[in-house]
């Protein structure tokens, strides 16, 4: 994958693309059966506009100095999230948005036409159902359901999970556009083992049903595909390999993996999809898949290293709006020596302040969430509520 931060250098210079396709591609080709080059990873969703119109100009020439390595097979393409449909309900209905769909999407479809690649599309019903938990359910999310079906009302075709409709939305946008026939590849599809108390579904009984799946969909003989696309193959990855232990973020952002990051399964899984569910160990009993209700704090974690504690300390106090001052001397949270408690407040106070503007609790992986008061005597620590 081309990084996001260099796609708008290489969308201007050829020079450059055939420097990283020798430097990247070329010594490890054809001993890794490399097929595909993205060029981006959802660079829609995270990184700044004036890289946006660049994607397509640096994919051409990606693919021209591919080309002029005899590398012709290796198709390329960019990762997009489902954020850059304008409407995804019902799928019929699935536009890309107005600001992108001329100037960006309609110039990638017709790269990926001409070229014969894929659309890499990331979809993750988790989020989808996060953000509406009462009315979308979790059964339908896990594709455990049934009996919830949904007919679209335009389409008439019928869906029995979430995952084909948000597959469908894509496809319905693409046709909108012009083009169809477009082939999808699901760049990224899982489901979170463990989050934060404030993330709910996040645990290891959702995430294996999830995964097991969507690999037992995606592999079936013949193919399923979706009620727009019935038969269908929908090539796929899931994400992730690894629990990625050091991303920053929301608790989510670290479990997604299938495996712990010494490498020991967190729970069974076949990709093939050819072992039954009941050849597994018995997955944990899932307690969150309902919104916690109660107060949570964030505290400093055992054992972390104490320089960047204190850094994270000076971090959260620098931060203005008297996040800290309980803990200055002779105020009534202030404990002489103890830069554990006075982190623990100061981290607290902040992301109970800046929670609702996007801050987390995780300072570097230094903090994490509490459901048990640490206050003490007449030093009460701030919370959230939910």
């Amino acid at each position: 994958m081309v990084p996001n931060e260099i796609i708008n250098n290489i969308s201007t210079s050829q020079k450059l693309a055939d420097s990283w396709v020798k430097t990247n591609v070329v010594p490890f080709y054809s001993t890794t059966k490399i097929r595909y080059l993205l060029v981006g990873n959802e660079v829609i969703s995270g990184s700044p506009k004036d890289i946006w119109p660049n994607i397509v100009p640096a994919m051409r020439k990606i693919k021209k100095s591919l080309k002029a390595h005899g590398l012709d097979k290796i198709k390329v393409s960019t990762s997009m999230a489902m954020d850059v449909l304008e409407s995804s309900f019902p799928p019929s209905n699935g536009t890309f948005r107005s600001d992108i769909a001329d100037s960006i999407v309609r110039p990638l479809l017709q790269f990926l036409h001409r070229t014969k690649s894929f659309y890499f599309l990331d979809v993750y019903p988790y989020f989808a159902w996060v953000m509406d938990p009462k009315n979308i359910n979790l059964d339908y999310a896990l594709f455990e359901s049934r009996t919830i079906k949904y007919t679209d009302p335009v389409s008439n075709l019928t869906y029995t999970n979430l995952f084909d409709q948000m597959v469908d939305s894509v496809v319905f946008a693409m046709k909108r556009l012009g083009y169809p026939d477009i082939r999808i590849w699901i760049a990224e599809t899982g489901w979170p083992n463990a989050g934060d108390i404030d993330q709910i579904g996040a645990n290891i009984y959702n995430a294996a049903t999830y995964n097991r799946n969507v690999v037992k969909k995606l592999t079936a003989k013949p193919p399923i595909g979706t009620p727009a696309r019935p038969g269908w193959v929908i090539p796929s990855l899931i994400f992730a390999l690894y629990n990625e232990n050091q991303k920053p973020g929301p608790g989510t952002e670290r479990h997604f993996g299938l495996l712990y990051p010494n490498g020991t399964n967190i729970y069974g899984i076949d990709l093939s999809g050819k072992t039954p569910d009941s050849c597994f160990e018995p997955l944990p009993r899932p307690d969150n898949n309902e919104p916690y209700k109660g107060k949570i704090w964030c505290v400093a974690a055992k054992g972390v290293n104490e320089t960047a504690l204190s850094s994270a300390l000076s971090y959260a106090c620098s931060q203005g709006n008297k996040t800290c001052d309980p803990i200055q001397p002779g105020k009534k949270c202030f404990k002489p020596d103890s830069l554990f408690w006075h982190a623990s407040y100061a981290f607290s106070s902040y992301w109970s302040q800046y929670r609702k503007t996007g801050a987390t609790c995780y300072f570097n992986g230094l903090a994490t969430q509490t459901a048990k008061d640490p206050s003490f005597g007449h030093c009460k620590f701030p919370s959230v509520t939910l």
